[in-house]
């Protein structure tokens, strides 16, 4: 099938967006949509902080050597937390901003170039929904443009397979 869902959460826990593209998942009510938000930014903060101290000590002394070369320091890379999860009938990427926002996209185990797809879909979400003067952040996106381009990107994948 491909791409089979995509959920955004904002910062803190909320789903802000869900949409289904296929038959490949069951079907889930609202409350269930908003348990799934709240339980994965649960699992992504604590696998966040599960992360090997080992990446923080070697970013502590690649910073210090930069700063003794040119005084000029580099932004450390955040823990990145729970990225891929897949199962014997799906995958789930997920993709975290630097806001705090993650979009979660279901895909089915076949499916190459998952990064790609999430990254057009980050370009579809900055383009139509951010951009949008209406649109407050953290808040529900309800973008009819956005909808339609994201429906089309997906149709476009699902249908070249």
């Amino acid at each position: 099938m491909g791409i089979l869902a995509l959920i955004v959460i904002n910062k803190a826990g909320g789903l802000i967006y869900n949409r289904t593209f296929g038959d490949g998942l069951n079907q889930l009510n609202t409350n269930d949509y908003l348990v799934l938000a709240g339980t994965f930014h649960g699992v992504h903060a604590i696998t966040t902080r599960l992360s090997p101290l080992k990446g923080h000590q070697q970013q502590q002394q690649q910073q210090a050597a930069l700063l003794a070369a040119d005084n000029v320091p580099s932004r450390p890379d955040l823990p990145a937390g729970l990225e891929v999860l897949e199962s014997e009938n799906f995958r789930l990427q997920c993709f975290n901003t630097l806001t705090g926002t993650k979009f979660l996209l279901f895909t089915d185990n076949l499916q190459a170039n998952v990064d790609v797809a999430m990254r057009k879909v980050y370009d579809l979400y900055a383009d139509f929904v951010t951009k949008n003067p209406f649109y407050q952040l953290e808040m529900p996106i309800r973008c009819e443009t956005f909808d339609r381009k994201l429906n089309s990107y997906i149709r476009e994948i699902n249908n070249a397979r």
